[in-house]
């Protein structure tokens, strides 16, 4: 990332390289959360794997904004959402259910990004839900897995279901619940969050326009996401974009390295 010596030079001696440029790129990720108003107020969570330390996790500190969050105060915790070391402020034991269940089964998911957006929401709502007839919807024909709602997300064995549910996949819709996504690295999972988004987004718009809605079909939609996979999910625009975010975000935002 073309960031990382800017990041670096803010550094904190309690932390590693690799760990404070984790810390810096999820800080930033939930920066760009509270613009784009993915948030539930002090809910929701991303979660990201920590470089070199197997089961250990950055998440939120519960109680903060998101756009309150920043490199430093981001809590380390274990894959049962227990605080590693010491931490200013306390974690929601129970957002961590949903991240755990995909970190502990997939360890190509260090990063796990989950939202309540309205239109996620509205989307998830629907019997059928997602349709394959905007741009960013056919970026996932037959890659979105679905959860079925189970209630508030407390009881450790919806885990396995869920985890289940995902299978290989990097999206899912949690029915009548919200999105969720995961990916290698932030900028990854960022992507798949905010294509999916713009999906719901987008069928949210047509459908309350109550006109006929035009399906391109099957054979374009797949051949779609087969160009997706290979421009983005296999290149480097992720990235790209990921780079560009960050670099927008810190231009407004230094405390973001605080």
């Amino acid at each position: 990332m073309h960031y990382t010596e800017t990041v670096l030079e803010a550094k904190k001696m309690a932390y590693s390289d690799a760990e404070w440029v984790a810390r810096a790129e999820l800080a930033c990720a939930y920066r760009q959360f509270y613009r784009l108003g993915w948030h539930e107020l002090i809910y929701n969570h991303i979660s990201l794997r920590v470089p070199g330390e197997p089961g250990h996790f950055l998440i939120n500190p519960f109680g903060l904004m998101y756009n309150e969050v920043c490199a430093s105060n981001l809590v380390k915790i274990d894959i049962d959402g227990n605080i590693i070391g010491t931490s200013d402020y306390p974690i929601n034991p129970a957002g961590f259910v949903v991240h755990s269940a995909v970190h502990r089964v997939r360890h190509d998911a260090n990063c796990v990004m989950h939202t309540h957006t309205t239109s996620g929401m509205a989307v998830a709502g629907m019997e059928d839900g997602l349709l394959p007839v905007s741009f960013p919807a056919m970026f996932f024909t037959d890659t979105v897995a679905y959860h079925e709602f189970e209630g508030i997300t407390l009881d450790d064995d919806e885990r396995e279901r869920l985890a289940s549910n995902l299978g290989e996949r990097n999206v899912m819709i949690l029915r009548n619940h919200g999105l969720l996504s995961c990916g290698v690295n932030v900028a990854a999972a960022f992507s798949e969050l905010y294509n999916l988004q713009r999906a719901c987004d987008v069928q949210v718009a047509m459908l309350s326009m109550g006109g006929a809605i035009h399906n391109p079909g099957t054979g374009i939609a797949k051949r779609v996401t087969l160009q997706f996979n290979k421009v983005a999910r296999q290149g480097s625009q992720n990235d790209l974009m990921f780079t560009a975010v960050f670099r927008n975000i810190l231009r407004t935002d230094p405390d973001l390295l605080s």
